[in-house]
């Protein structure tokens, strides 16, 4: 067989392996929501709200699974052991984060009740930022796994517990640095304001992702990296909120188009979210 061929036939495999994922990715999906009929939702009520937070889940689920594929190769048949294996965990990972901080992070009302229920596009897009953001910390997580106490499955999942809890702490400073309360006005129905906090979620974590992408060395190093990425970034974060307001929003509040309106202006909270997220990207280049 020509290289050529074998390399084409390889990729193939890799493409048939990952869509096996995907396929199971959905159906633990609905396992861990058996209330929710998902084509009830989508193509029946036509529900926003909930195919914003269902396509961050396959988002998530796209950079979950890509954990698993990217990297060195190691042989065809020890890399489809791998991609199982951190597939699975992958998957079993992401939902796990779903249902935790639909209880922590959106803890002050009912996220189902008002995704399903009420079709609420700001918490929509919220969970689905939550889904994207823990998809780029199982990314980080397990390309980076190496082997620390328990070997690398431990390591890794030990990497997405420490994500889910820095996600927690980003909630936590976003909603200090705000002059309002993101609960709050998400419950209400404000889209923009879920957009900007969902900003904030995504860009926090790709620095989680980038601080955990190297090989684990040990606890004291990833730690000290994490905690100078994420550092930098919980500091910016009210820095950057005033760069939108003074330079890409100028003559204009960012607070006022976001809820001092009658109608909270999507765009102005896009450009915030798109601020959080460029910011962290120019960090990960820079460190």
């Amino acid at each position: 067989m020509t290289p050529i061929l074998d390399g084409i036939l390889t990729t193939l495999v890799y493409l048939a392996a990952s869509f096996i994922l995907f396929i199971v990715g959905k159906f633990v999906y609905q396992l861990f929501h058996p209330k929710i009929k998902v084509s009830h939702e989508l193509v029946e009520k036509d529900n926003f709200a909930f195919s914003v937070a269902y396509v961050g889940y396959f988002i998530g689920l796209l950079l979950a699974i890509g954990s698993a594929v990217i990297g060195e190769s190691d042989g065809l048949w020890n890399d489809l052991m791998d991609i199982g294996v951190y597939g699975a965990l992958s998957i079993l990972l992401l939902n796990l984060s779903i249902i935790v901080n639909d209880k922590i992070i959106l803890r002050h009302f009912n996220v189902k009740k008002e995704i399903i229920d009420d079709g609420n596009v700001g918490t929509g897009v919220v969970e689905g930022a939550i889904s994207v953001a823990t998809g780029l910390i199982i990314l980080g997580a397990i390309h980076g796994d190496g082997h620390g106490v328990g070997g690398p499955i431990i390591t890794a999942t030990l990497y997405w517990l420490l994500g889910q809890f820095l996600m927690f702490i980003t909630a936590v400073v976003y909603n200090a640095i705000t002059p309002y309360d993101i609960h709050e006005h998400i419950e209400k129905g404000n889209i923009a304001v879920g957009i900007g906090f969902a900003g904030a979620i995504i860009a926090i974590a790709n620095l989680i992702r980038f601080a955990l992408m190297h090989d684990f060395e040990s606890w004291i190093i990833t730690l000290e990296d994490v905690g100078i990425d994420v550092g930098i970034g919980l500091a910016l974060l009210p820095l950057v909120r005033l760069m939108t307001d003074k330079i890409l929003l100028p003559g204009q509040k960012l607070t006022d188009e976001i809820i001092n309106q009658e109608h909270p202006n999507n765009g102005a909270a896009f450009v915030e979210a798109f601020a959080y997220i460029g910011g962290s990207i120019l960090i990960s280049w820079s460190l």
